[in-house]
């Protein structure tokens, strides 16, 4: 199924989004783990693998409306150098991703392709209500126990690795 010109521009920038996106949380889930931050590294990890899920639900549409996935296009990183720093930029990503959404789910709207838009939609609703809800309520975590308390209770048990 030939896809419209515009719906593929914007499914091939969401992907940048979600490769950098998938990037991002692989680096900082092993930053963690190095850290010995156990409990962030386990979400930031399964974010990541949310991420891949994404950016392979993207590909998927692509090649079916006859696109070709470029994957050597990806948005900027920005690895973080502390705890506050790196769940910041992370919630920068997402909150980027939902505006890049939102206008890829209007233009799919506009080109009458529903089948996109439902896609994008559930992604949509993954990025807002976990992935920046996650990072928004750690970060007020953070200024509520302090940043000490906060890393001690990421600490956990690291499953004998």
């Amino acid at each position: 199924m030939k896809g419209k010109k515009r719906v593929l521009e914007q499914l091939q920038q969401l992907l940048a989004g979600e490769l950098a996106a998938r990037d991002q949380y692989f680096i900082h889930s092993r930053m963690y783990d190095d850290w010995g931050l156990h409990r962030l590294y386990e979400r930031i990890h399964h974010e990541m693998e949310d991420e891949t899920g994404h950016a392979d639900s993207l590909i998927k549409r692509i090649l079916f409306l006859e696109g070709v996935p470029d994957l050597s296009e990806q948005e900027k990183l920005h690895v973080g150098k502390t705890v506050p720093e790196m769940l910041q930029n992370d919630l920068d990503v997402e909150y980027q991703v939902v505006t890049a959404l939102k206008k890829a789910i209007a233009i799919c709207e506009e080109e009458r392709d529903f089948q996109t838009r439902e896609i994008l939609e559930v992604m949509l609703d993954d990025t807002e209500e976990d992935h920046a809800y996650w990072l928004e309520k750690q970060l007020g975590l953070i200024k509520r126990v302090g940043l000490k308390n906060y890393l001690q209770s990421q600490m956990g048990d690291d499953g004998g690795s």
